[in-house]
């Protein structure tokens, strides 16, 4: 049920590429809301994904490219979102993240070096560029949201995830640090969600993801925290609701990350002995 929460604001949404993108849902939520929104990914990932398809169901949002990677790209965008909203922004989401290490099967411990230069650029400093880029150009109104999605690998080690764990420790840490800062130069609140696993088409293509995924719901009281409910999240950190919550990771994740044992794994432990 929408109720308005966004009425009046505007964004930029990182990292749609799909229907299964966390980011997707996002989007559609915070129209639903009320929020008039740019969508935004690298130009390789606009012409595999079907982003023009979640811009018809979002009243026609403008979708412009950019590398989050590089900064050029990202104050075009900036730039653009500003003069088509005609004034400043009131939240981001970024939801970028990728390992070349992963996608060419590179254990953590035999990594390839200018493939995890790569991964950090991508998946956490691009997150840094964003905040910078934004401040620089003064283009977010007071009170603005800014979001990342991270993952509890970046506190605890989860075989396979590799050096995506290194990256989402990284953001976070930046969310923190640009966090301090942006509030107190210009009253902007930054946050990464800590999402539990779900099968996107980055998320899937984890090493032993499924496995991640089954034992994550089996661990967490409320069970695995689905795409939509992780996009409702979203929406209220993009709300007033939420105005003076920063520089927090936030976990959305059925209490999986304070859940030492549960009983269904207790039991799956012991049947047999």
């Amino acid at each position: 049920m929408a109720n308005q929460l966004l009425k009046g604001k505007k964004g930029i949404i990182f990292g749609a590429l799909d229907e299964r993108s966390i980011a997707w849902k996002v989007a559609l939520r915070a129209v639903e809301e009320g929020a008039e929104i740019v969508l935004s990914n690298a130009p390789v990932a606009l012409r595999m994904g079907t982003i023009k398809e979640l811009s018809a169901l979002c009243n026609n949002a403008p979708v412009i490219g950019a590398d989050a990677t590089s900064v050029a790209d990202l104050e075009s965008l900036f730039n653009q979102a500003t003069e088509h909203f005609g004034g400043k922004m009131d939240f981001v989401l970024h939801s970028i993240g990728m390992s070349p290490n992963m996608r060419k099967g590179f254990a953590y411990d035999a990594t390839n070096y200018d493939n995890f230069q790569k991964t950090l650029d991508i998946s956490a400093l691009s997150f840094h560029k964003v905040l910078q880029t934004a401040k620089k150009l003064d283009a977010l109104n007071e009170w603005a949201s800014v979001l990342a999605l991270s993952y509890i690998a970046a506190q605890r080690t989860f075989p396979g995830y590799n050096d995506m764990a290194d990256a989402k420790a990284l953001m976070e840490s930046i969310a923190r640090s640009f966090g301090y800062q942006y509030g107190f130069d210009k009253k902007v609140r930054v946050n990464t969600i800590s999402q539990s696993p779900v099968p996107t088409t980055a998320g899937s293509g984890v090493t032993g993801f499924d496995g991640f995924y089954s034992y994550a719901e089996k661990m967490s009281p409320l069970g695995n925290a689905t795409a939509e409910d992780c996009a409702n999240y979203c929406i209220a950190m993009f709300s007033d609701l939420t105005k003076m919550v920063t520089m927090q990771n936030l976990f959305h994740d059925g209490g999986f990350s304070f859940t030492g044992v549960s009983h269904g794994i207790m039991q799956e432990m012991t049947q047999g002995k």
